[in-house]
């Protein structure tokens, strides 16, 4: 039984999605039985990395979702409009729909997810989140049976080549910048990346998966590495530390009415050298799963690019032929597949959550400075588990020891675990004191 396939959007992802179905040789035998049936690109004499006959080509991408001839639709045109309309539209006809738009089911899932629930059709989703990593169908099945602690995850690529070059070279971040967007890691606009956006987008979406409920894209706080200063690079370093853009999703508890609290975000963050996730370099995607009783499960590999997303996207609609195969259209869902929602989640109040933190304070360089630190730390019962005093130009540590005379001082204080409302009121303690001249760096740190 031969399977339609309506593809929408022919760049990079597309072309690749094309390429899979042109070979089907080598691959599973479902692959065979599935046939390109329509194209819609924007223009219809660009230059294209796959050959396809020139019939199945159209401007019109609602003539791709509206065609008889397709059964299952595919959206890799990214962006919002008129992407969204176009999944709504595939579902309202019956079709199922395979997305590697991020932006799209982060903001509008909850829409989207119930429109196939009450069509009995499936939306996956696996290339959305971590390129040719099978995260999503783990999330949604081989995990199901666990309760989920903690989701954390380096989910760009960008950000990570330009955090390694840092850490390996003491490059600058801008440099560095310039360079990936030379290579193709970056875009000409690298906001969406470096400012901790597409980050946030990924994160809400493993957390729906993995507690069950919608999680409100726009409320998730997200901080980038544009800001970042490479010599917290290297002081993270010298402290046995390695500096990743980290996207979290965290279970602090649960209502009386069942709503599960969660600490959700994305922001530079401190990891201990011997964590899972730090020795992840380069454009590589990472996603620890920590689970009762599972324990911890860590994905890794490629997370962007034509071959990783493309596998990605295939792996759905060969999910979705297999049960066409066996059940026919008229086949009913599987809820695993369908990953419905099944309770309320919300995201707590900032100042209640708990975590380690990194601060780099600069300050004058003059006898007691470093116990008045302490003294205002303690003040609010902040335990603090180092303190390193750095020559002001990025030098090597000189210790806690006696403060020289004169001159200025970087101070590095890195917190035990504490309320983050209690270490805010320590470090506006701190920031009055007549002798720092500011606060100029605060990272999380785990």
């Amino acid at each position: 039984m031969t399977i339609g396939i309506g593809l929408l959007g022919l760049g990079t992802v597309g072309a690749g999605v094309a390429g899979i179905l042109a070979t089907p040789e080598g691959r599973h035998p479902l692959v065979g039985d599935l046939a390109l049936r329509r194209v819609a690109v924007r223009d219809l004499q660009r230059p294209r990395p796959v050959e396809l006959p020139a019939a199945i080509l159209t401007t019109d991408p609602e003539a791709v979702v509206d065609d008889p001839a397709v059964d299952i639709v595919v959206e890799v045109m990214g962006g919002l409009e008129p992407a969204r309309s176009l999944i709504l539209r595939a579902i309202a006809a019956g079709k199922p729909v395979v997305t590697a738009n991020k932006a799209v089911i982060a903001r509008y899932g909850e829409e989207i997810a119930a429109a196939a629930a009450e069509q009995g059709v499936y939306v996956l989703i696996e290339a959305a989140v971590g390129g040719g990593i099978p995260i999503i169908e783990p999330l949604k099945q081989s995990l199901g049976g666990n309760r989920i602690q903690r989701v954390s995850g380096i989910i760009n690529g960008t950000t990570n080549y330009i955090l390694s070059r840092m850490a390996d070279e003491g490059a600058a971040y801008g440099d560095v910048l310039a360079d990936a967007q030379r290579l193709g890691y970056a875009e000409a606009d690298p906001a969406a990346d470096v400012q901790g956006g597409d980050a946030a987008d990924k994160i809400a979406i493993l957390a729906g998966l993995a507690y069950g409920g919608s999680v409100q894209r726009s409320a998730i706080p997200a901080e980038g590495i544009d800001r970042l200063d490479s010599r917290d690079v290297s002081y993270a370093a010298q402290l046995g530390f390695v500096v990743k853009l980290v996207a979290a999703a965290q279970f602090l508890g649960t209502d009386a009415d069942g709503t599960v609290q969660l600490d959700v975000r994305v922001s530079p963050t401190l990891l201990p050298k011997e964590h899972p996730l730090a020795g992840v370099h380069g454009v590589n995607n990472a996603i620890l799963v920590e689970g009762d009783p599972v324990g911890r499960v860590m994905f890794y590999g490629p997370g962007a690019g034509a071959g990783p997303t493309a596998s990605a996207v295939v792996a759905d609609i060969l999910n979705i032929a297999g049960i066409r195969q066996v059940g026919g259209s008229e086949a009913g869902l599987d809820p695993l597949l369908a990953a419905s929602r099944w309770r309320q989640c919300r995201l707590v109040d900032p100042g209640l959550t708990q975590h380690r933190n990194y601060v780099r304070l600069r300050t004058s360089d003059e006898p007691g400075v470093i116990g008045r630190i302490g003294t205002c730390f303690g003040d609010q019962r902040v335990s603090i588990q180092s303190i390193v005093q750095f020559e002001a130009k990025g030098g090597a540590a000189t210790g806690a020891g006696p403060d020289a005379a004169g001159g200025a001082a970087e101070i590095v204080v890195i917190t035990h675990e504490v309320g983050e409302a209690r270490f805010r009121a320590a470090l506006a303690a701190i920031e009055a004191l007549p002798e720092v001249v500011s606060v100029a760096a605060c990272l999380r740190t785990l």
